[in-house]
């Protein structure tokens, strides 16, 4: 069983900042992509920022040099530090993992989300 928790959501003025944590835990050996995704009332969810274990980094172009996107590869941590809000980015926003591995020999697995942590971006 993997699991994704989230952490770091909330109310935040625009002009602010907030960071994002997502730990993923489980038998895993090895995850390609993680990244942030988010969904305001109404629409699809769509793509924040994304990151291989490589470090290649991949974002949004309405977040491009707001947000930036890292990881921890030994801790199967990804973060997301969001400068500059706008209320446009208030939104639930949901951590994925994609293109992970339970063993060094086994198949790669599909997508995982975690459950979302709000983002409240209002004066």
């Amino acid at each position: 069983q993997v699991q994704l928790v989230e952490s770091g959501g909330g109310l935040v003025q625009p002009g602010g900042s907030l960071s994002l944590s997502c730990a993923a835990s489980g038998t895993i050996f090895s995850i390609y992509v993680m990244g942030w995704y988010r969904q305001a009332p109404g629409n699809q969810r769509d793509m924040v920022a994304g990151i291989s274990s490589g470090g290649i980094t991949n974002y949004a172009d309405d977040v491009k040099g707001r947000f930036t996107i890292s990881r921890d590869n030994a801790e199967n941590t990804v973060y997301l530090q969001m400068n500059n809000l706008k209320p446009e980015d208030t939104a639930v926003y949901y951590c994925n993992i994609a293109a992970w591995r339970r063993c060094k020999t086994c198949p790669s697995e599909g997508d995982r989300w975690g459950p979302g942590t709000q983002v409240t971006v209002s004066s």
